[in-house]
């Protein structure tokens, strides 16, 4: 509770973080359950010297507050009473208010580090979380959950000696290296062999033994649901389309369980997004001669899918649940955020649950690490839909959930707004009255490229869609996959030829690589690649042998 005014004590009623005690008779041993509640929940304010009349309004009472301040230190201190004093000499006051003294103790949210904070030497029945009904005897999976949370490894990083790589997805993992080349073209870590590659993200680490074994971040990425659920019996993912309220129906659902594909996070990563992505408005924005089609809205919702995933407890109970309808996208993930929400709104702290998930997701450009990613989420989505982000935590029936809701409050993307969000890329210089355009100076970091802009805005940024546009005049490419200089301008040639060499690279890595995966990993329509293929064995520098289902690719050495 950030603001509280005494002088307005009568206009307050107790709620979730706020607690008035009367304390006629002296300090009251239940202090210490609302202050074990506080510092496991989200803080508060206790109020001693402070009765609640029938009506629910606060008001003073005529107590000793200095031997109640007393009496308090020296409680706090006692680790037979308390197990962490949490709190400082300036959280601890006595104000007058009405001729009667009052004891005003703000109790912080604890670090993860010092949680739980219990009453007496049992945290099994000492330790109490705050909802809006009071404090409450917290779960033994709250307990277990605040535990994990504790450590300063992150829950992810833990080798599992028990398993080996056969527990992998190995299509998964081909699809995940597809990306990270498409990103990274000349990295070294493309000429590793799949084990050594695994390690070097973090997916594999050595075991007890001195052997590879699967990390629980690998296994969560890469691993077949069945042997997932092997260490996180309770993991689950759940992906709804259009479900009516109160009807168990859906247009689409994609669910972990169903034993038709791998059932791993970034499998459904990628299948939930493409779902979640469609149907966006693209405005018709260039970088260099190019079409980009990764708005800053698509991009958010990438971010928003990875950030539910690398702080989800999949130790927890009910799943990972993404819900999109026509309302907009709920997002919910099993425990806490391990910060405060108002640290994690304001941005500039990031502590993800799991942190080497975030890096293997970071490697392919999803998600980022500055620690201001909800912070971003909430302005761009505010400024595009004009309709507030909501973030929630519940604890309810014993189980922590986070829920991220981006309700478009019935509104239509704000194009203008979206284009806006634009200016971190592009520069926009005052418009000539002479000129029938104007030179747009485009950045990414260092990277830049020329632009032009046509003078009439409304028609320039018109909303079109992909059929609208020859895809060889204007390539419909992901920003971050193309390198800029500053004396260099892109063209469309420019363009082909470089989807010709990736399409190569790919090959050679993978012979068996098929069109739709080429077209997922390049982010191309599936027409624009095969005549990119078509055009590179026209050219003789690949061939096609065997069947179309159960061939390969070669590459024909010159």
């Amino acid at each position: 509770m950030a603001e509280f005014d005494l002088s307005k004590l009568g206009e307050y009623r107790e709620h979730n973080q706020l607690e008035a005690k009367k304390a006629k008779g002296g300090f009251p041993g239940s202090f210490w359950e609302t202050y074990s509640a506080f510092a496991n929940t989200d803080g508060g304010i206790i109020l001693l010297g402070v009765r609640e009349d029938k009506d629910g309004r606060l008001v003073p009472e005529d107590v000793n507050a200095e031997k109640l301040k007393k009496d308090f230190w020296n409680m706090v201190n006692n680790r037979q009473k308390i197990s962490a004093n949490i709190v400082t000499d300036s959280m601890v006051k006595i104000e007058p208010l009405e001729g009667k003294d009052i004891l005003i103790v703000r109790v912080p949210r604890a670090e993860r580090t010092a949680r739980p904070v219990y009453v007496g030497v049992d945290p099994k029945s000492g330790t109490y979380r705050r909802n809006h009904e009071g404090d409450y005897h917290c779960s033994i999976d709250e307990m277990a959950l605040m535990f994990r949370d504790a450590t300063y490894v992150t829950q992810d990083s833990k080798v599992l000696n028990k398993m080996d790589m056969s527990v992998f997805c190995m299509d998964t993992v081909k699809r995940y290296r597809n990306f990270f080349r498409s990103t990274h073209i000349n990295h070294l870590w493309n000429n590793e062999d799949d084990e050594m590659f695994l390690r070097k993200i973090g997916a594999i680490g050595i075991g007890e033994d001195g052997k590879y074994h699967p990390t629980a971040a690998g296994l969560l990425m890469f691993g077949y649901e069945y042997e997932i659920t092997r260490e996180f019996p309770n993991y689950f993912l759940d992906y709804q389309e259009n479900r009516s309220l109160g009807v168990t129906r859906w247009t689409d659902r994609i669910v972990s369980t169903s034993g038709d594909w791998s059932g791993n996070v970034f499998d459904f990563v990628i299948e939930a997004l493409r779902r979640m992505q469609q149907g966006l408005k693209v405005p018709f924005v260039l970088k260099g001669n190019l079409r980009v089609d990764d708005t800053p809205i698509h991009k958010l919702l990438r971010e928003a899918i990875t950030n539910a995933c690398v702080h989800a407890d999949f130790y927890g109970r009910q799943g990972l649940v993404i819900q999109k309808s026509e309302e907009g996208y709920r997002l919910s993930n099993p425990g806490t955020v391990r910060i405060s929400i108002t640290d994690a709104v304001e941005g500039g702290i990031s502590d993800p649950r799991n942190g080497i998930m975030l890096k293997i997701f970071s490697l392919i450009e999803f998600g980022e690490r500055a620690g201001s990613g909800l912070n971003g989420i909430c302005k761009r989505w505010e400024k595009v839909y004009h309709t507030p982000v909501t973030i929630e935590e519940t604890h309810k029936d014993g189980v922590d959930r986070t829920v991220l809701i981006l309700s478009t409050g019935g509104n239509e993307q704000d194009v203008k707004a979206m284009l806006e969000l634009y200016s971190d890329l592009i520069e926009t210089p005052e418009p000539q009255a002479d000129q029938e355009t104007t030179n747009t100076v485009l950045k990414s970091g260092q990277q830049t490229a020329e632009i032009t802009r046509k003078k009439d805005q409304e028609k320039a940024y018109s909303i079109q869609t992909d059929q609208d546009y020859d895809q060889e005049t204007y390539p419909v490419v992901q920003e971050s996959y193309i390198p800029f200089s500053s004396d260099q301008k892109i063209t469309a040639t420019d363009q082909i030829a470089d989807q010709k060499k990736k399409i190569l690279s790919l090959i050679k890595s993978n012979p068996k690589i098929t069109r739709s995966e080429i077209s997922k990993t390049l982010v191309l329509h599936d027409s624009s690649v095969k005549r990119r293929l078509e055009s590179l064995i026209s050219e003789g520098l690949i061939r096609r042998v065997g069947s179309t289902k159960a061939g390969c690719w070669e590459i024909i050495q010159k």
